[in-house]
């Protein structure tokens, strides 16, 4: 029996049997064969060990060797190439374990402003093919090619297969892609076949695909849900399949609700092209740990500092601040508080912060702390970016005391940073911190949902 086939060598469409069939115009036999090939039309790309592979398109030194992307020796791998994987680096694995395991990797720190170069020009060749694209990370994104068939005179396959060609070819990186009829699955069948890779899980095939799958391939399942899941017997998606929806609504709440329908790929997301950040954080690993309050408070400051200027630039304000800790053996330590509405100023979201760190910062050493701000809505402003409801003097109960004084300085400074640079003018706070000697990451996320990625824009 043959079924509807797709060269990605030539883009010849072609009946063959089963993938890995010649192509018949070229010999190729890399080749994409699925029954519900010309129907599908939901896809989700993924770049292939994005960080390195641009650090090796702009280094062709780098080419063939081991490369790990990420922070110092106490830091944690940001991304490995495969050749790195293939001695068991992956990411968010420490530093020091990654160099025990990979002694010959070249690292390099982040360049995360080239990474946003290299993403917005593949961001431009998506919406050539269509403009139904919602970015989830830097390197990834859904894409909606329903109805393009006409204008493209080919169905979606096609032309997402010539789109990885393109980015291939003009951006110079690998992407994977994977095809299916929602969100869910298609993000699934995008991981299935990497690097390089394009997978198809259509509608007839969904559940028999599902049910050997692990239950953590469910989206939302994290490792403290899984285990709950383990401990009722529960280790595969079939498992769920053959369960009530009622019964796993009964004992897990929404969540039951959710993994079932996901178990028999029920999922209907729309892919949503307006995107916006549901939170804020940075954070700073230590290169020794550090115990003394004052200098993790210190340290505070200016992360509350970076914060604020994120905010400020996006015309945000936040209700939420969450304070984060790591100690020495790994353990991950979280505490927020929600102050109340239109939070913006570095002293209002260090008040919050440091509150919650005085609590912590019983002589326990630390080797990361990091502050995030979360339930964000939009503010005025005027066209310094200052923060026109904290300059109007407004204390509510609810929210962080600023006083009149501390609001003019930090609108003055706000200025002086916006017109002659960050570092023109600093704090005594934000300069003994700034002496520390820390390494630095930041990341700008929005708040995951059970039913909802990590999502950032591509």
């Amino acid at each position: 029996m043959s079924n509807p086939a797709l060269c990605r060598a030539c883009f010849t469409s072609f009946s063959a049997p089963a993938t890995g069939a010649p192509c018949p115009a070229c010999a190729s036999r890399d080749t994409i064969v699925h029954a519900e090939l010309r129907d599908l039309t939901l896809a989700h790309m993924d770049c292939d060990a994005f960080y390195a592979a641009v650090e090796k398109r702009d280094n062709p030194a780098l080419r063939d060797v081991a490369l790990i992307v990420g922070g110092g020796q106490r830091g944690v791998v940001t991304t490995a190439c495969y050749i790195a994987r293939l001695s068991g680096v992956h990411s968010a694995m420490p530093m020091f374990k990654a160099r025990r395991l990979c002694p010959q990797a070249v690292v390099l720190k982040p360049r995360m402003r080239r990474y946003k170069e290299v993403s917005l020009a593949i961001r431009e060749l998506m919406l050539s093919v269509t403009p139904q694209i919602e970015p989830i990370s830097v390197d990834e994104a859904f894409l909606d090619l329903a109805g393009t068939e006409r204008l493209h005179g080919e169905p979606p396959a096609a032309v997402l297969a010539k789109l990885a060609a393109r980015v291939e070819k003009e951006i110079g990186i690998t992407v994977s892609i994977g095809l299916s009829h929602n969100k869910f699955l298609a993000k699934l069948a995008s991981d299935y076949d990497k690097p390089r890779g394009f997978f198809v899980i259509g509608k007839a095939e969904t559940q028999p695909f599902l049910a050997p799958q692990p239950v953590k391939k469910l989206w939302g399942v994290g490792k403290a849900f899984e285990a709950k899941l383990a401990r009722d017997g529960i280790t595969h998606v079939g498992q769920i399949q053959n369960m009530e929806e009622e019964q796993l609504i009964a004992s897990y709440g929404s969540m039951g609700r959710h993994i079932w329908r996901l178990a028999n790929g029920l999922d209907s997301r729309p892919v949503k092209t307006e995107r916006r950040a549901k939170s804020i954080s940075s954070e700073r690993t230590f290169a020794t740990d550090i115990s003394d309050y004052e200098t993790l408070s210190d340290l505070l400051w200016t992360l509350s500092e970076e914060i604020a200027r994120q905010l400020s630039s996006k015309q945000f304000s936040a209700r939420t601040v969450q304070l984060k800790l790591k100690t020495p053996a790994f353990k991950l330590i979280t505490r927020s508080t929600t102050p109340g509405p239109n939070i913006q100023s570095p002293t209002a979201i260090f008040n919050a912060a440091d509150a919650l760190l005085q609590r912590e910062a019983n002589g326990q050493p630390y080797r990361l702390l990091g502050v995030g701000v979360s339930n964000l809505g939009e503010t005025a402003q005027d066209d310094t970016g200052i923060d026109l409801f904290a300059a109007s003097g407004d204390t509510r109960q609810d929210q962080p005391a600023v006083d009149a004084k501390t609001q003019k300085i930090e609108g003055v400074m706000a200025g002086i940073r916006g017109r002659y640079g960050q570092s023109s003018i600093e704090t005594g706070r934000g300069l003994r911190a700034r002496q520390k000697g820390v390494n630095r990451r930041q990341s700008l996320s929005q708040t995951q949902k059970p039913d909802a990625p990590d999502e950032t824009g591509l």
